[in-house]
C-alpha cells in the first residue's frame, strides 16, 4: 500500500544564511534547532533522504520549508521564496515517484506570495503550500494576509499550517524562568508550537475566513495541534461567534488533520471521531521524527484502520485533494 507523507521538511542553506543574517536566533530559539545531523538530513535531497524513507516505509514526501520558512523576512523573501521553490522542484523533477512540493512563500508580501502560490501549483505542479504561524507581529487572520488564503481557496491549494515559536511576550510570560535549553524546548515542542499553530487555525475560523471562503481547505499536524482535544469545549463559543455554521462544521468541512510523526493510536481514534476517516493524512515530520525499524510503516500496518479507511489515510485523501487542484 502506498505510503504518502505530508510533513516532510527541507531547509536550504541560503534560507539558513538569511535567518543568520537576519540575527532571527535572539527573536525564534528555534533556529538553533537545525543544526548537526538534522542540518544534514533537512538539506539532503537525493541518496540519504531516499534510504531513509525507504528504511521507515515511505513511498513518497511532500517537501517543505522548516519553520521559521521566510515570515521573519521581508522584501529579500520575494525572490528567496522563487529560488527555493525553484530548487524543491529540480529535486521533484529528478525523484517525481518519490517527492512532491508544497510552495515557499514571501508571506509578509501577500499579493507576491498569491503569485508565488499559482505559479508553483500551475508551472512547478506543487501540491499546497506551508504558512508556519504568525507573520511578523500579525496572527494569520490579519486582513493584509488575505491574498494568500484567497489564492489558495481559488486554486484548491491545501495550506499545511505548521507551529512555530510563539511570540517573545508569550514566550517570557507562561515558558520562560528555568534555563535557557528547557525554556526553549518548552515554547517549542514541549508544547508553546502547538498551541500556537492550534490558536491560528482557531483564528482563521472565529475570523470567517472560512465563511468567505469555504473551499479553503488547511492542515493540521500532530493530530490537530490540540485543537481537536477541546472540540468540545470550542463548540461553546458557537452562541458568541455570529458565523454562518457551528464551530464544528469548519472541523468536518475545512479541516484535515495528519500524524506528524506522533504514532499513537489513540489520537488518531480522536481524530477520527471528530474530523472522520476522509480526513485523516499521514506524515512523519522528517527529519525531526525519525526513528529507524520501519517506524512508518509499522504504524500503518498496527493503527487500528482497515480496508478503504486505511487506504484513505495512507495516500488516498491526499490524492484526492492533489486531484482537485486547479491546473
Amino acid at each position: 500500500m502506498q505510503l504518502i507523507g505530508i510533513e516532510e521538511h527541507v531547509l536550504t542553506p541560503e534560507v539558513l544564511q538569511a535567518w543568520h543574517d537576519l540575527g532571527l536566533e535572539a527573536q525564534d530559539p528555534s533556529v538553533a534547532f537545525h543544526g548537526g545531523p538534522i542540518a544534514g538530513r533537512l538539506m539532503d535531497l537525493a541518496d540519504q533522504r531516499l534510504a531513509l524513507m525507504d528504511e521507515t516505509g515511505m513511498d513518497m514526501q511532500v517537501l517543505s520549508l522548516t519553520t521559521p520558512m521566510l515570515h521573519d523576512l521581508g522584501a529579500e523573501s520575494v525572490d528567496l521564496a522563487r529560488r527555493t521553490n525553484d530548487l524543491l522542484a529540480q529535486a521533484i523533477a529528478r525523484h517525481p515517484a518519490r517527492f512532491q512540493g508544497f510552495a515557499t512563500l514571501p508571506v509578509s508580501r501577500p499579493e507576491e506570495a498569491a503569485l508565488e502560490l499559482e505559479r508553483c501549483v500551475k508551472e512547478l505542479g506543487f501540491t499546497g503550500t506551508m504558512l508556519c504561524g504568525r507573520v511578523e507581529e500579525h496572527n494569520l487572520d490579519a486582513p493584509f494576509l488575505a491574498p494568500i488564503f484567497q489564492s489558495a481557496a481559488r486554486l484548491k491549494a491545501p495550506i499545511l499550517l505548521h507551529p512555530r515559536m510563539p511570540a517573545p511576550a508569550v514566550r517570557q510570560a507562561y515558558y520562560s524562568g528555568f534555563h535557557a535549553e528547557l525554556d526553549a524546548a518548552f515554547a517549542a515542542f514541549g508544547l508553546g508550537w502547538h498551541y500556537d499553530a492550534g490558536i491560528q487555525f482557531l483564528r482563521l475560523v472565529l475570523s470567517g475566513t472560512f465563511d468567505r471562503l469555504p473551499d479553503l481547505q488547511v492542515i493540521l499536524g500532530h493530530w490537530g495541534e490540540v485543537v481537536l482535544f477541546y472540540a468540545e469545549r470550542l463548540a461553546a463559543m458557537d452562541r458568541f461567534s455570529r458565523l454562518k455554521r457551528p464551530i464544528a462544521d469548519y472541523l468536518r468541512d475545512n479541516l484535515y488533520v495528519t500524524a506528524s510523526g506522533m504514532f499513537m493510536p489513540h489520537y488518531l481514534e480522536r481524530a477520527l471521531a471528530i474530523v472522520g476517516p476522509e480526513r485523516l493524512l499521514f506524515s512523519t515530520d522528517f527529519p525531526y521524527q525519525y526513528r529507524p525499524g520501519g517506524d512508518a510503516r509499522q504504524f500503518l500496518d498496527t493503527c487500528g484502520l482497515e480496508g478503504a479507511d486505511k487506504e484513505a489515510f495512507a495516500h488516498g485523501n491526499w490524492l484526492r485533494l492533489n486531484a482537485a487542484l486547479v491546473s
